[in-house]
């Protein structure tokens, strides 16, 4: 099985390269963020007409997830619990039967977090509330002891050989010491990124900006992961950044990461 995570920055602003690329990749399932738009908004027909089954947990102009299956869903439940006032739709679950089982798959849109001012502002305790919520969310999911995957935009980045310019990114809300430790502390949980389990990952990105030539210099950073419960990744067979759809027309400054599991 093919299990993909995509930030792609607008869903109706790049549906062509969205379908281009299911056709070509053929992913069974696949993680959206970013994708703008409310739920009636969203190009279902469309997707649906490719063999997808779609769950849409969206919000207008900004934020918004969806899971794009080739597999009916058994269970969808939008929204990350643990706060009631959260109105920012980033976060979406799914269950889906396999010939192995249960999987259940979530996408992820971590807030980004910025400006810090010193670890102070809104927006960055409100990373660091969202990143504990995730934690309490994965330590009850992991309980069912089934595959689990958790795929998105981190907005993370979690080595300094994720980042083409480690000294120039620290202290970004992406890059700075409390963001590692609850990125660390979901993970020693019992979460595994699938990217550390190949060799030869240093300097492999999955975002590149807009602005200052940073897709040409290649200065980009890995912020989308796929972190894993121990009965997913035991079935791990590949990881692949799909880093050439930065190169078609009106692209995301996102690429698919696609992760391939014997399930």
């Amino acid at each position: 099985m093919k299990i993909a995570t995509w930030n792609i920055n607008s869903v109706k602003a790049r549906m062509h390269a969205l379908t281009a690329w299911l056709k070509a990749a053929q992913p069974d399932i696949v993680c959206l963020q970013e994708i703008k738009t409310v739920d009636d908004g969203f190009p279902r027909m469309e997707i649906e007409a490719l063999g997808y089954n779609v769950a849409v947990h969206g919000q207008k102009s900004y934020n918004g997830v969806a899971i794009l299956s080739k597999l009916p869903f058994d269970e969808v439940a939008p929204r990350l619990p643990g706060d009631d006032n959260d109105e920012q739709a980033r976060y979406l679950e799914a269950v889906v039967s396999t010939g192995k089982g249960a999987l259940r798959v979530a996408s992820i849109y971590l807030p980004n977090g910025n400006p810090v001012e010193d670890g102070q502002h809104p927006k960055y305790t409100y990373k660091l509330a969202w990143m504990d919520r995730l934690r309490a969310r994965a330590q009850v999911l992991l309980t069912h002891e089934e595959p689990l995957i958790l795929a998105g935009d981190y907005n993370v980045i979690p080595r300094p050989g994720d980042t083409h310019d480690p000294k120039g990114w620290w202290g970004d809300a992406l890059y700075r010491q409390e963001t590692l430790d609850a990125f660390h502390a979901l993970r020693n949980i019992g979460l595994y990124d699938m990217f550390d389990l190949f060799d030869g990952r240093e300097g492999q990105y999955t975002f590149w900006d807009y602005q200052g030539g940073a897709w040409p210099n290649n200065h980009g950073i890995r912020i989308d992961h796929l972190l894993c419960s121990a009965q997913a990744i035991d079935t791990a067979e590949s990881i692949v950044i799909d880093k050439m759809v930065r190169e078609g027309e009106r692209p995301s400054d996102h690429v698919p990461v696609i992760g391939t599991f014997d399930l």
